[in-house]
């Protein structure tokens, strides 16, 4: 009896240390997929180990000039009175005017200044057609939302600003310990 005992763990073991030896290289390759599944090159990952390595740092997706002309208009709707005919006709007006800012954003052959001079062209271009779409005393409730809406885009980008620099105040004392 003690010697079929001996035996069935000697079998037993030898098959374990196989599969293991089997799965952790076995002197070919390093083992997890080294043979022609994975990157082949014995630093020993599968593919089931790459995947969270394979997704790249992607830029945030941009939102659609419309999407953002639409909530320009809901907010403006109310203070400016508009009727359903002027938001739709103003939310077109300037989804046209944020694309083509977009494109003289990315011109690459025009200075820093010329890009200044056409977008505040193009600014100067917009307020006309809106303005055509509305009344004289619309045009005055619209005048005051956009210098409101201006004055909170800057005070957004000064707190953006100031977060930034505080972060950065904070970093830069731990790099210097």
């Amino acid at each position: 009896m003690r010697p079929i005992k001996s035996l069935f763990l000697l079998v037993f073991s030898l098959c374990c240390f196989n599969s293991v030896s089997a799965q952790y290289g076995n002197g070919y390759n390093n083992g997890y997929g080294g043979g022609g599944y994975g990157r082949g090159n014995g630093m020993g990952m599968d593919r089931s180990m790459m995947q969270g390595q394979q997704s790249t740092p992607s830029k945030p997706k941009e939102v659609p000039v419309e999407e953002i002309a639409a909530k320009i208009v809901e907010q403006m709707k109310p203070e400016v009175n508009l009727d359903d005919l002027q938001a739709i006709a103003i939310t077109n007006v300037l989804s046209d005017s944020m694309r083509e800012q977009g494109i003289l954003l990315k011109n690459e052959s025009s200075s820093q200044d010329e890009k200044m001079e056409q977008i505040k062209a193009l600014r100067d271009s917009t307020t006309k057609k809106v303005n055509a779409f509305l009344s004289p005393d619309q045009i005055e409730k619209y005048n005051t939302f956009m210098a409101n809406f201006k004055e909170v885009k800057k005070t957004k980008s000064k707190k953006k600003k100031d977060s930034k620099e505080k972060k950065e105040d904070i970093e830069t004392p731990k790099a210097e310990e």
